[in-house]
């Protein structure tokens, strides 16, 4: 394969004939949660809801999350894709339609889904398609895979609120965030999870536009 043509490769999402097989064991990931000690997959407590969120290099992005209080427990995997068990090697050839998801469980009744959100808008550039900063690929696309429709809709809500607040800050590029209904997560490898509390000097490529999320009228 050509220099160009793995360029492109790289960039475009691949068909489900084009992606790799995987197979059909998972990976399951040893330790509890390295912060909070509860269990990754569960099971977890009656009434807590789930949210896929892809940001970029989801290291960064999931210790967003983990600090938020209302949020259960936090994993990093793999989403949106076609390979069934993917590793994070494979992911990162661009050939499984992956993206690194960052799986947020939390309690509704302690931290609402628009919370979560705007999170989500202000500590990523969501319009830059198959990137995020330096970090370039299919894998590091945005993404916000919910449960039902109608976490969908408030989703869908969100992102127009964000979209105009980029306009009016002179934001001249379009969100190209992924949202759809996906609950389909594959856990990525131990050695990942909670990534930057076992190694605070790690990479951490999260960085915002400056424009903050407007919350729902």
């Amino acid at each position: 394969m050509s220099f160009m043509s793995m360029l492109t490769k790289k960039f475009t999402l691949p068909s489900p004939e084009e992606a790799l097989p995987g197979r059909s064991e998972p990976i399951v990931p040893d330790a509890p949660h390295y912060v909070s000690g509860r269990a990754l997959q569960g099971p977890y407590p009656q009434g807590c809801k789930t949210v896929l969120l892809g940001m970029g290099c989801f290291w960064g992005a999931e210790r967003l999350f983990w600090q938020l209080h209302g949020v259960w427990v936090t994993a990093v995997g793999y989403a949106g894709g076609f390979t069934p068990n993917p590793t994070y090697n494979e992911t990162c050839t661009g050939r499984t339609g992956h993206t690194e998801a960052v799986l947020v469980v939390y309690d509704p009744e302690k931290l609402g889904l628009e919370e979560l959100l705007r999170v989500f808008w202000e500590n990523h550039d969501p319009t830059q398609g198959m990137r995020q900063g330096n970090d370039t690929g299919t894998q590091y696309r945005s993404a916000i895979y919910v449960a039902d429709e109608g976490d969908l809709a408030t989703a869908q809500s969100s992102m127009a609120r964000y979209q105009d607040a980029l306009r009016s800050a002179g934001v001249p590029n379009s969100i190209t965030t992924e949202i759809r209904v996906l609950p389909e997560f594959y856990f990525a490898e131990d050695y990942h999870q909670q990534y930057l509390a076992k190694n605070p000097s790690g990479y951490c490529g999260i960085a915002g536009t400056g424009v903050s999320c407007p919350g729902a009228s």
